[in-house]
């Protein structure tokens, strides 16, 4: 089968294609065909080594973390699916490989994809549905009534955080593009506000949790407006100590963290909040959860136009790299 392969870490990576053989689902994987795949700023950060501390991936390694496809065959001890079920998934962390024709996956991180979108929207899905589920129950633990502002949040995380929020009884309040507005609060949002003719930062005071998704730049920003004893969750701005104990990481690594995130954390404790970092896993039983809410509120992800196939894999990198595309880029097969 064809498959996109890293060969090695490199600020500058690119994939290569070529044929691999077809991977053997063990007993309890299930065997997908790829229809599509979506690429992530994820990839950038394995492609480049820059969470080898978290995820250290033999060489040469099939990349891709996300995909919809077609169920081709079951290992014995699979439960709940059967040949010819259209999935999504986000993959193992320590077993992606979705820019490959056919992709072994266990069972238990994948889910029927939802049925109001196609394979193309649903690849868009799961990544960004688990971060705002796992983001907001295990890593904010919110609590109903309280307020979260999401700067930049009109994305494609905010079409998924802003419907988990309020079905959470969060007030939501969001910055972003002014052609997102009318469809963020058609979805929730108590108040928006257009980065270009107003500062949050400016009307905001004491609101209870923030999840930041432009990173260093904002910071002081939302540090700003957090009331003593908030949190923030950032999805950029990378790992601290608090995330190395959280995840039981070594000594060495807890240390090497501790380093990397002590002006992050500092920041934070002069603000009286505390300062969280996400690495999303895998998990089809929250990815069902997801689906209802993907179907309940008809949520339809943006997508990038550019058709992409296996061998523009190098392009479509570079469009997301570079931060233009026009939604979530897709590789279809």
């Amino acid at each position: 089968m064809k498959a996109a392969q890293l060969l090695k870490y490199d600020k500058n990576f690119k994939l290569e294609v070529g044929d691999i053989p077809t991977p053997k689902p063990n007993d309890d994987e299930v065997l997908v065909k790829v229809k599509v795949a979506s690429v992530n700023p994820l990839e950038m950060l394995i492609g480049t080594g820059s969470v080898k501390l978290i995820q250290d991936y033999d060489k040469p390694t099939t990349m891709g973390n996300e995909l919809s496809g077609i169920v081709e065959s079951v290992g014995k001890n699979v439960s709940g699916f059967k040949v010819g079920d259209a999935i999504y998934s986000r993959l193992p962390l320590n077993k992606i490989g979705a820019f490959a024709e056919h992709v072994a996956v266990d069972y238990r991180a994948i889910a029927l994809k939802p049925k109001n979108l196609d394979f193309v929207e649903s690849a868009a899905v799961p990544l960004t549905g688990l971060t705002a589920y796992q983001g907001l129950t295990e890593e904010l633990q919110v609590q109903s009534g309280k307020s979260i502002m999401i700067p930049g949040g009109s994305g494609s995380f905010g079409q998924m955080a802003i419907p988990l929020a309020k079905q959470m009884g969060l007030d939501v309040f969001v910055s972003g593009n002014a052609r997102f507005k009318e469809s963020s609060i058609a979805i929730g949002v108590d108040k928006y506000f257009d980065y270009r003719k107003e500062n949050y930062w400016e009307h905001l005071k004491s609101v209870d949790y923030v999840i930041d998704t432009i990173g260093k730049n904002e910071y002081d920003h939302e540090l700003q407006i957090i009331k003593p004893g908030g949190k923030i969750l950032s999805l950029r701005m990378g790992p601290n100590r608090r995330f190395a104990k959280d995840h039981d990481l070594s000594f060495l690594k807890t240390m090497l963290f501790s380093i990397a995130g002590k002006g992050i954390d500092k920041k934070a404790k002069q603000a009286g909040a505390e300062y969280h970092f996400i690495f999303v896993r895998s998990s089809g039983e929250q990815l069902k959860k997801i689906t209802k809410i993907v179907e309940d509120n008809d949520i339809r992800p943006a997508v990038d136009p550019t058709e992409f196939k296996l061998d523009d894999i190098n392009e479509a990198l570079d469009l997301v790299a570079n931060g233009h595309s026009k939604g979530k880029v897709v590789i279809k097969f």
